[in-house]
């Protein structure tokens, strides 16, 4: 089908490269699990040179294909014949959206909880009521099915959509037989009630409902945080720049930006294109990037990333990399790709819904056709057991032997200032074999210090923090903090790409660059200095440096007697080699950029190393995602955050320590669940399939084996 007529007009949305090679990125709607970004991946694969990623937390889809450009409807009408719905990738739009759906999951939540709380108090009153009449016994079934049904009807509908949707496509996954469960439990306790029967399970129904909403609701906040990294870094590939053309100056969206355009870059602006400088020379803020701290000295002819924030004077700069093609564009693309292969890991149920899904709908067929036709019985106790095995074999012991554990770590982690925020990186933290530390924030303090100032007068200390309070740049701020007393009242004026500039009893005194106040430049490869100067004043330089967290040596020292230890850091050989000595670390490495670090991280894996990343900027965001496990400091950047695993407060290392004695600890109570959940299973089929448990005792056996995994959790927090 080649005909766009019953497609808007992609075509504005169509990125192309060489002429017949093109790409498109679009959000796609109505994906329940990881199987459904797999059915359009494979899908889309079998059409010639036509290459498709779709990123599940994200829902976002990147289609490449060679050819002519209208070759794409074909494209989007195979994925609108797979029943999913699709738009340009718009990050407002799927903000928009993820809010919706989590305020559509509490919205059922809370009605399955208040009905779930009403019927039980019904369900006392029949249980524990001695004799009853019959007429009060019908009248507290139709108040129950009063409360139930609605409910059910209501709170199961993100149940019973996914598995209309998937039964549409030809398959099944794990909300099939819920939903089956649920109708048949419903139906079987009206059609009793209005007979005047006794199979009345509609709190069953309501309580099974409940829980797996409850799980439902946790998963997706889950995987909102694995979204939000991504979301972030792309965000910052929109925008605007200002482009230079036949003298004349224009704003152009980042996405319209061709390689070989002049950009001017204002001072304090981000650069959002990668490019070379042409004009001009400045410093940039590279941390976005590289991580480090330090301003970073350009010229003409350097080669700046987009991310980088111009500091000191405007520059202009050639672009060598548009945005969909840039350095933070490739990051985008290897988070993207790491996250998936995690998402898919973490969904394994999902993905084994086409095994999982088959075997209890035939041991429920089995077990009612068994007892009607051989076992002897009518046909509404015969469905009663097949309900009760749908229900009994409902995974949620499984699926709490994770999170359950999970819970405890969280808040034995939490009193030492420690942020789990995943579940299986416990597990995936107990087997590591390799840890690789980030310099910058990691390592050290990630902020400029005044390592000098016991060399430094009172009155010129004071004097040059008065100044560098009028001033934004990193080393001003580091110097004005390192200044405790009275400041010094100044009209400061700031001259860009230099420094400060005051009068000050009668002298014109400047703070910047050596060659700017008269100085010699100072060799020194691992700090960075300004001077003070002036007609009076003989220049004085202030030294600055990022320094090693204090109990760093001491940390390293122990990790090494079990770990294989690396430092990975994109800053200078000089410095990275220094702070490699002092802590201790023999293997290093200086001068790399994020797809460095991440291609180091994918080398140690594919070598067949449990490799814990821990940093704390955008330049280790794709190396985190990708690693087995990550940890960041709780002073990283919130997209760095997002994407790793532990996040850790203070000026130590310790947690890093703390947090791998816990994950042992837990790794051992997350395998005796999955043993307990194990058990279960072995004991309550067998007892439902031969008709000795009612629908209701199957929910409370689901609900108590949930009940054990989670008493072994508390085990966790009984010692430290």
């Amino acid at each position: 089908m080649s005909s766009t007529n019953a497609l808007p007009d992609y075509s504005r949305h169509i990125v192309s490269g060489q002429p017949d090679a093109h790409k498109m990125h679009l959000m796609i709607e109505g994906m329940r699990c990881a199987s459904c970004a797999w059915q359009i991946e494979n899908t889309l694969a079998c059409n010639n040179n036509v290459k498709a990623r779709i990123n599940f937390s994200t829902r976002r889809l990147s289609i490449e294909w060679q050819g002519a450009k209208d070759r794409i409807y074909d494209l989007l009408h195979q994925i609108a014949d797979l029943g999913f719905r699709f738009s340009p990738f718009d990050l407002v739009r799927l903000e928009s959206e993820d809010r919706q759906e989590q305020k559509f999951l509490l919205q059922c939540m809370a009605v399955a909880g208040f009905a779930s709380g009403n019927i039980m108090l019904l369900s006392f009153a029949l249980w524990f009521s001695g004799d009853m009449g019959g007429a009060t016994r019908d009248l507290l079934h139709w108040l129950s099915a009063l409360v139930g049904l609605p409910a059910v009807i209501y709170a199961g509908r993100p149940f019973y959509y996914s598995a209309f949707g998937a039964l549409k496509r030809g398959r099944a996954n794990m909300d099939v037989p819920i939903s089956l469960a649920i109708v048949l439990a419903c139906a079987m306790s009206l059609l009793e009630t209005i007979n005047h029967g006794a199979y009345i399970y509609f709190d069953s129904a309501v309580m099974l409902v409940f829980l797996l909403l409850v799980g439902r609701y946790l998963d997706k906040k889950a995987r909102g945080k694995a979204r939000a990294a991504a979301e972030d870094l792309l965000q910052m590939l929109q925008g605007t720049a200002t482009v230079l053309q036949d003298g004349k100056s224009s704003l152009m969206l980042a996405q319209d930006l061709k390689p070989g355009m002049i950009l001017q870059i204002a001072v304090g602006e981000r650069i959002i294109a990668d490019g070379r400088v042409i004009s001009g020379q400045s410093e940039i803020d590279p941390s976005l990037i590289t991580g480090e701290t330090m301003p970073q000295a350009i010229g003409t002819g350097s080669q700046v990333f987009a991310g980088a924030i111009n500091l000191s004077q405007p520059i202009q700069i050639e672009v060598t990399a548009a945005s969909e093609n840039s350095l933070l564009s490739d990051i985008v693309r290897l988070m993207e790709n790491a996250e998936q292969a995690q998402a898919k890991y973490v969904r394994l149920a999902d993905r084994v819904a086409g095994f999982y899904t088959p075997v209890v709908h035939l041991l429920a067929a089995a077990a009612f056709l068994g007892w009607w036709l051989g076992g002897g019985l009518a046909w509404q106790p015969s469905l009663l057991i097949a309900t009760t095995v749908l229900i009994i074999t409902c995974p949620c012991a499984l699926a709490l032997a994770v999170p359950a554990v999970q819970v405890m770590a969280s808040q034995n982690l939490f009193r030492r200032g420690i942020l789990l925020k995943s579940g299986d990186a416990l597990e995936r933290l107990a087997v590591i074999d390799t840890i690789i530390f980030d310099k910058t924030g990691t390592l050290t303090e990630g902020q400029a210090k005044l390592i000098n100032a016991d060399k430094i007068a009172a009155k010129d200390l004071q004097l040059a923090a008065s100044m560098a309070t009028h001033s934004k740049h990193p080393l001003s701020r580091a110097l004005a903090s390192a200044w405790k007393g009275d400041l010094i009242p100044l009209q400061v004026a700031e001259v860009p790409g230099s420094g400060l500039e005051a009068d000050y009893q009668g002298d014109r005194i400047r703070l910047g660059k050596a060659e700017w106040c008269g100085a010699e430049i100072p060799h020194h490869e691992t700090a960075m200095g300004i001077f003070l100067c002036g007609q009076e004043i003989r220049p004085v330089q202030f030294l600055f440096a990022d320094l090693l967290r204090a109990d760093a040596p001491n940390i390293i020292a122990e990790l090494k007697q079990k770990f294989d230890i690396r430092l990975l850091s994109g800053d200078r050989k000089a410095v990275v080699q220094e702070i490699a000595a002092k802590a201790g670390i023999e293997q290093w490495q200086a001068a790399l950029l994020p797809p460095d670090k991440t291609k180091i991280v994918k080398d140690l894996i594919a070598q067949k190393h449990k490799v814990l990343m821990i940093g704390d900027g955008l330049n280790d965001a794709a190396s985190l995602a990708c690693a087995s496990v990550s940890m960041s400091p709780s002073t990283a950047m919130d997209i760095t955050q997002n994407v790793a695993d532990v996040v850790f407060q203070g000026h130590l290392l310790n947690p890093v320590k703390q947090t791998i004695y816990i994950a042992k600890r837990s790794a051992a109570l997350v395998r005796q669940n999955f043993a307990l959940s194990f058990l279960y299973n072995v004991i309550a089929i067998p007892l439902a399939l031969m008709g000795q448990v009612t629908p209701l005792i199957a929910t409370l056996a689901m609900s108590s084996s949930s009940i054990i995994v989670v008493l072994n959790a508390l085990r966790l927090g009984m010692k430290d």
